[in-house]
């Protein structure tokens, strides 16, 4: 897609947006005030939230605007306490009623980062998933963001960020590049829409057709303090390992909680964000997952 329809797209999705670019397809900036695509002062909270679950995330959404103007990308939380996240992408699913049902069930929460399209292929889980954790943007279509102009970048990111409020009331401020993939221009483009850029700790590999012992034997290895977990719950494979790996988060008195609560309560250091995945011990990345 040239230059001059990824702009046509941008102006299609933001409405009033526009972009002015410079030489080279360099983005300028809004030509209204950014300001309008800002969170709001209070962010829009689900109402079935108890009293001490909003404060940790308002308090969360403190943290996060703290590091999100950091403009580095996050891998893990700090390693004190007994928390730790699940999250899971690319949906909703077919699968996303049972995972929302196991952790329910198994009194733990986690973060869905959630896809354009695949909001638009099961409507009405958003509110579902928001009464068990919290939601993040991982854009409308999952294209490599890397390789794409910083304007289609920002058509992809708002596209879903506008799409994910429209059905969720809720806005987000937490960000996943699909696959995993970022360069410099991702990481402006994610802080200039004061959206925190979340990697992970650990992969559980089940975008890589592996069977539910061999997904379990991944997640268990990394569940402790901190850990960001990545999974996908559009695989029954991963519903399987989360009926063994919940268990195992009970008897190792460990909680799973969602990325806002995890931040509020043990964040990383500044120095640990700045040593990336070296601050948080092992790290499986794979061009599949995400």
């Amino acid at each position: 897609m040239g230059l001059a329809a990824r702009v046509g797209l941008l102006a299609l999705v933001a409405g009033a947006v526009t972009l002015a670019l410079l030489p080279g397809g360099r983005v300028l900036g809004p030509r209204r005030s950014f300001a309008a695509t800002r969170h709001p002062a209070v962010p829009v909270r689900a109402p079935h939230l108890s009293h001490r679950l909003a404060l940790l995330e308002r308090r969360g959404d403190a943290t996060i605007r703290r590091l999100a103007a950091l403009g580095r990308p996050i891998y893990c939380a700090g390693h004190r306490g007994h928390e730790l996240a699940l999250t899971f992408d690319d949906g909703p699913g077919v699968y996303t009623h049972l995972a929302l049902r196991k952790l329910r069930r198994a009194g733990q929460r986690a973060t869905f980062f959630v896809v354009g399209k695949s909001i638009n292929s099961f409507p009405g889980y958003l509110p579902r998933e928001l009464r068990v954790g919290a939601l993040g943007d991982h854009t409308y279509t999952h294209p490599v963001l890397a390789v794409l102009s910083r304007a289609a970048v920002f058509a992809e990111i708002e596209r879903d960020r506008v799409l994910i409020h429209r059905e969720s009331g809720q806005w987000v401020d937490l960000f996943r590049p699909p696959y995993g993939v970022f360069n410099a221009a991702v990481l402006g483009v994610a802080r200039r829409l004061h959206l925190l850029t979340i990697m992970w700790t650990q992969d559980s590999g089940d975008s890589l057709r592996n069977s539910y012992a061999r997904i379990t034997r991944n997640v268990e290895a990394a569940l402790r303090p901190g850990a960001i977990i990545l999974m996908h719950e559009n695989r029954g494979q991963t519903i399987r390992a989360l009926t063994a790996l919940l268990p195992v988060l009970h008897r190792r008195r460990l909680t799973s909680v969602s990325l806002p609560e995890l931040l509020a309560t043990d964040p990383p250091s500044v120095a640990m964000v700045k040593r990336g995945q070296a601050a948080c011990g092992r790290v499986q990345l794979s061009l599949m997952s995400g």
